[in-house]
């Protein structure tokens, strides 16, 4: 039961503190670490896809037997010190105030009518072009990054925690990691980052799927479309290239009533995306606080459900 409490008191040490900027974050080691990794590893393989997959599971077990170490030397100097490890790797491995405060920092400046700022600010969400976007644009980015965000920034850490502990999660944040620094379909990785891509649909397969269920549950306590959030994700989310953000994507659209998706920018090229929801009303930003509060409700709802079936499965064993 003490993963459980574990898990609680990180969340809201991130509800509280989100990611402080002086704070030398996991994620920009495991960062660092993949980089490092490419070229001995290219150099290594004559295969890039060898050679990439070689580096996904070194960096993926490297982080794991990292946090492993950290847990048993913390234990071994003292147990308060351990429990203090424990909880504050868990802190690391959530995101959900971060992406709160990115999102409606966004909202702040357009209801301000600086849509300059605007664009600066959901630059640091969105991997698209900013600069040409007008207002419905910069809405537009924020609430879909929100939703989509909600799965590997929330949902599926907490899946990993509850279901590993601390190792877990950080080794699920290892393979989010490489997705975010190889998982891109251009000349350089497109063979290189295929095993980082495919691992990261891999993992967040089945946290996906039930974010869909907690953004349903979480829009009907918020008195969001919870029945238009189900319907949605199933019918939109497979049109998305991706196994996974689709479905996020698509229940924040059901739920909210409106229309995300479609054509963007990257480097000066446009890319055709597809479209999820119905258009019933058109966006504005304060669909972006309500998409952060949907975030935050799912969130809730998760360590919930969580907790729920993690106790019922040690209370049955």
């Amino acid at each position: 039961m003490k993963w459980i409490l574990y898990i609680w008191l990180a969340l809201v040490l991130d509800y509280l503190l989100g990611d402080p900027r002086w704070l030398p974050h996991p994620v920009r080691l495991i960062g660092g670490l993949a980089i490092r990794l490419e070229a001995p590893m290219r150099a290594r393989f004559a295969s890039a896809r060898i050679a990439g997959l070689a580096t996904a599971l070194g960096v993926i077990g490297i982080t794991a037997l990292a946090a492993w170490a950290c847990l048993v030397l913390a234990e071994g100097a003292a147990p308060w010190l351990g429990h203090i490890m424990a909880v504050l790797m868990l802190y690391t491995a959530f995101a959900a105030r971060d992406l709160d405060r990115h999102g409606r920092s966004v909202q702040a400046a357009l209801q301000q009518n600086d849509l300059p700022l605007a664009r600066r600010r959901v630059s640091r969400m969105v991997g698209r072009d900013t600069e040409p976007l007008d207002e419905h644009g910069v809405t537009r980015a924020a609430v879909e990054s929100v939703g989509e965000n909600t799965v590997d920034g929330v949902i599926a850490p907490l899946f990993f925690a509850f279901l590993g502990g601390p190792v877990a999660a950080m080794a699920y944040k290892a393979v989010s990691t490489l997705d975010s620094t190889f998982g891109y379909r251009n000349e350089r990785y497109l063979l290189f980052g295929w095993a980082s891509a495919r691992l990261d649909d891999a993992v967040n397969y089945l946290p996906a799927r039930i974010n869909v269920l907690l953004t349903a549950l979480a829009a009907r306590v918020l008195k969001e479309d919870s029945c238009a959030a189900w319907r949605v994700a199933w019918r939109d989310g497979p049109r998305h290239s991706s196994p996974n953000a689709g479905l996020a994507e698509a229940a924040t659209a059901g739920a909210l009533g409106v229309q995300l998706g479609g054509p963007v920018y990257r480097h000066g090229r446009l890319e055709e995306m597809p479209t999820f929801g119905d258009p019933r009303h058109p966006l504005s930003p304060d669909d972006i606080a309500r998409a952060c509060r949907l975030m935050m409700g799912a969130t809730l709802a998760g360590a919930v459900l969580f907790s729920v079936v993690r106790g019922m499965i040690l209370w049955a064993f």
